[in-house]
């Protein structure tokens, strides 16, 4: 069995991974609490491959990592490669969020994910990825997942984030897509 890093601290992006990966038969672990790596691309795509080289690299292992963020259109694409780091914690983020987004009438936003697959030499052999366009709604609906996901809500299914199965949202969420365009490369790969 194939052993692959997942470049993430967050229990809950390795559980999503692993849902999006079952088919595989690859066993997934979270990198080592001890490896940080600053993000310092500007693109999510920069952010994910500079993660999943640096895990490849210092673990000697498979490494596959994604970066993802909401990008809120009144508010120029923010905060973009910066959501993670908008807030101490998620509510805090939501609050910035909504703070400076107040009373605009135009609530179009989209979650952005790019996910890419390293080899134990750090080199990039698979990528995708994936947006999913909704709007920002003013209070939190849901319970279910993760950072910005009470607040995003997408109007074809008439539900936030935080209000879908896990199976809905990984079928229509940004790093659903992005695993949907990764998924074919990694299975060439793994013959």
């Amino acid at each position: 069995m194939t052993l692959l890093i997942v470049a993430t601290s967050n229990p809950g992006k390795l559980r999503e991974m692993q849902a999006h990966l079952a088919d595989l038969g690859w066993e997934l672990r979270l990198k080592p609490d001890e490896l940080e790596i600053e993000e310092t691309g500007d693109t999510f795509l920069a952010n994910a491959c500079l993660k999943a080289s640096q895990v490849a690299l210092s673990t000697g292992e498979w490494a596959i990592a994604d970066d993802s963020g909401l990008e809120v259109d009144a508010l120029g694409g923010a905060p973009g490669v910066y959501s993670a780091r908008y807030g101490k914690t998620d509510s805090s983020r939501i609050e910035r969020l909504l703070r400076e987004l107040g009373d605009n009438q135009n609530r179009q936003a989209q979650f952005v994910c790019a996910v890419v697959l390293a080899s134990p030499d750090g080199s990039i052999r698979a990528q995708g990825s994936g947006v999913c366009r909704g709007e920002i709604l003013y209070t939190l609906r849901g319970s279910g997942g993760f950072g910005y996901d009470p607040i995003f809500y997408v109007p074809e299914h008439q539900l936030t984030f935080a209000e879908m199965t896990a199976e809905l949202k990984r079928s229509v969420s940004h790093r659903g897509k992005a695993f949907q365009a990764l998924l074919p490369q990694i299975k060439e790969i793994a013959g």
